[in-house]
């Protein structure tokens, strides 16, 4: 019955979003979808990687040297978050309207990155692979009636073939907006504040850690090292974005 309810209420929502809301593209105007191929295509993908705790360019490392000592092992993010079109996009999906549909374009953006920086990393053991998408508070997931992170893993999960968990990392508290935080205060922000509910699940893995924009990296990094006190191999984060 609850299954019912919350197919026919989403049902409703997404009747009543086409009618406040028409597809046209949110960048030009132009009728029939949310982004036309147009401005979609126009979005420059970064072809190369780079340190996820400064903007030094690596290759395969997944860290400059100076970072090797980090959790994370590296990042693969598709645009920048400078991008005016990438920022207006997210604000569309993070806050009102909420249109969870932007998933699938930003979920193509990451698969253009892999495929520009012929990544390797992402292919070379899919089965001792897992993705996990960054946890949200549960009163954030009420208020935006979705987790962004999860919505991207879940279709990067599918076109990539690899195993997907969405509850073997869970934030146990809730912590400030990262908004506005330096990098210090970031780190403290979100300090101790995930779980993880399945160690066998996570054992001599390698992570993909999934978020929409990484700024200095704490949440990946926090997230990381829960995931490799429980035995994760390797961990590496996979963004739509970096600041």
């Amino acid at each position: 019955m609850k299954a019912f309810l919350r197919k026919t209420l989403q049902s409703i929502r997404e009747y009543f979003l086409e009618m406040l809301f028409p597809r046209t593209c949110l960048i030009c105007g132009k009728a029939g979808d949310w982004i036309c191929y147009d401005c979609l295509t126009s979005i420059e993908i970064i072809e190369y990687q780079y340190c996820p705790f400064c903007k030094k360019r690596v290759f395969q490392e997944g860290t400059c040297s100076q970072h090797r000592n980090k959790n994370l092992n590296g990042l693969f993010f598709a645009v920048s978050y400078q991008d005016k079109i990438i920022q207006r996009l997210i604000k569309q999906y993070k806050y009102p309207p909420f249109l969870k549909e932007l998933s699938f374009y930003f979920a193509f953006l990451i698969i253009a990155h892999f495929l520009a920086s012929e990544n390797k990393i992402i292919l070379k053991d899919k089965a001792s692979s897992l993705i996990i998408p960054i946890p949200l508070n549960i009163r954030k997931i009420k208020w935006r009636g979705f987790n962004q992170s999860q919505a991207i893993a879940q279709l990067l999960s599918e076109y990539l073939k690899i195993s997907y968990s969405f509850n073997s990392l869970i934030k146990t508290k809730k912590t400030l907006s990262q908004t506005g935080l330096d990098r210090e205060e970031r780190a403290k922000n979100i300090a101790n504040s995930f779980l993880i509910k399945n160690h066998q699940l996570i054992k001599d893995k390698t992570v993909f850690l999934v978020d929409d924009v990484v700024t200095t990296g704490a949440t990946m990094e926090e997230a990381a090292r829960v995931l490799k006190e429980v035995g994760a191999k390797e961990v590496w984060g996979i963004a739509l974005a970096r600041e």
